[in-house]
């Protein structure tokens, strides 16, 4: 599906002057606004916007503050595996 997006032809120009494509922008704004309302999910996310790998979708979270969060029992269970593997 394709969007149209009403912009008076002035802020295009302006906004277009920084070299950046306004369609990708536009893309990227809304979806992530989409996966932080609990729309999209992860696979959803990287699937709309093209990103091939898990690295690429990581590294677009990260660019827009997306983190996620870590838990005691995350740290337990890494913690478990590095004494196993005696590190």
């Amino acid at each position: 599906m394709n969007v149209v997006l009403p912009i008076p032809d002035d802020l295009a120009a302006s906004l277009a002057a920084t070299g950046a494509d306004l369609s990708r922008r536009a893309l990227e704004a809304f979806a992530i606004e989409e996966f932080r309302a609990g729309h999209l999910t992860k696979p959803d996310l990287g699937r709309m916007l093209g990103l091939d790998t898990r690295d690429a979708l990581d590294g677009f979270l990260k660019a827009h503050g997306e983190f996620e969060a870590t838990t005691i029992a995350d740290v337990e269970r890494e913690l478990g595996i590095l004494q196993k593997l005696g590190i």
